[in-house]
């Protein structure tokens, strides 16, 4: 289970959430003592919208890949994620530095120093509880810092890549 304090335009909400064992992207959702089963599609790149099914119901949605901002069917709305587990904000910092949104295992390198990226584009993978998440370039530009390789464990907020 992972503990989340989730701020949306300044209303904080308590937040249980558990995966599935056989489905990866079917979770189990408790906020403000309301069990909801939530299904969340797979998406390939940040600039695609993605659907959410809540108890059957669908609703689509765009996620800023920092985690500051959701727009779904009533609007944009700023947001804050904060994992109650390890008591820090998630960082953020879209100045071309892309730090650890997770703590994990580095499993995998997609880029390498001085190579030219775009927006959505794969930098590299982090394993965390036998879960693979691509970590994706925040901006266009040329990676000028790897302070990373396979196999690093890197902790929550550590710098991965920088961009210019």
């Amino acid at each position: 289970m992972t503990m989340v304090t989730v701020t949306v335009d300044g209303q904080q909400f308590q937040v249980d959430v558990t995966s599935s064992l056989t489905h990866n992207d079917d979770l189990t959702v408790i906020c403000k003592g309301q069990l909801r089963h939530v299904s969340v599609s797979s998406i390939e790149s940040v600039e695609q919208i993605e659907w959410v099914v809540i108890d059957g119901r669908p609703y689509e949605v765009v996620v800023d890949p920092n985690l500051r901002w959701i727009k779904v069917f009533d609007g944009l709305h700023q947001i804050e994620v904060q994992d109650r587990s390890i008591s820090l904000a998630r960082p953020v910092s879209g100045d071309g530095r892309v730090k650890a949104p997770i703590p994990g295992l580095v499993v995998r390198l997609c880029v390498e120093l001085g190579d030219e990226v775009a927006v959505g584009e794969p930098l590299l993978v982090l394993e965390a509880m036998k879960m693979e998440n691509e970590i994706l370039a925040p901006r266009s530009g040329k990676v000028t810092e790897l302070n990373v390789s396979e196999g690093t464990s890197v902790k929550l907020g550590d710098l991965l890549v920088e961009i210019s």
